[in-house]
């Protein structure tokens, strides 16, 4: 009976660490961010679950960003080479509008980052590609009855960016300085 239960111990330890292999597995071949709700669904296990084997992965080194939308592994920046931060500043309802006007132009959205008061830099990833991943995580938002995090600095808020070069990230600039979203010196 002993060795019965350290060796159901082991096969337990093995499940997990097969499980987590599988998951992180999934997450390199979606075509998009995959949910822990999916993924627990997939594995026959809580949400919760998932949620503490990909913190397990991501703690070991493994690069995989949770978005609003789920899991991803972030792409080579082969089409995005340049990265740049820009200020803004808009009213919540404006969102939308502001990451349109980004996306449009073949930009990335890869995330928005606030100064809070009590916790300092607030950094919430979005990896927005185009109008359908906006209107989903638009969506989202209004669905789960949360603010944004704009909302938390009263519209102020910083975005990185990724474009083809810098002359990509000019014409992104002059195009939200022109909508007013900008933040002004």
């Amino acid at each position: 009976m002993y060795r019965e239960s350290i060796h159901e111990g082991r096969d337990l330890k093995m499940d997990k660490i097969l499980r987590r292999e599988r998951i992180l597995e999934e997450i390199r071949q979606a075509q998009k961010p995959i949910s822990a709700t999916v993924l627990a669904e997939k594995f026959n296990v809580s949400r919760q679950v998932v949620v503490g084997d990909v913190a397990l992965l991501r703690a070991n080194g493994l690069d995989i960003i949770a978005t609003a939308r789920g899991y991803m592994i972030p792409e080579k920046r082969n089409e995005h080479q340049y990265l740049g931060k820009i200020a803004c500043y808009h009213r919540p309802e404006e969102t939308r509008s502001e990451l349109y006007e980004i996306v449009d132009l073949q930009a990335v959205v890869v995330d928005v980052i606030v100064e809070h008061d009590v916790y300092g830099e607030i950094t919430g990833q979005l990896n927005l590609r185009n109008r359908a991943e906006v209107d989903s995580f638009i969506l989202k938002v209004e669905r789960s009855e949360v603010k944004l995090l704009s909302e938390l600095t009263k519209g102020i808020h910083l975005h990185t960016i990724a474009c083809r070069d810098k002359v990509h990230f000019d014409i992104v600039c002059e195009r939200l300085n022109n909508c007013g979203y900008l933040l002004k010196g």
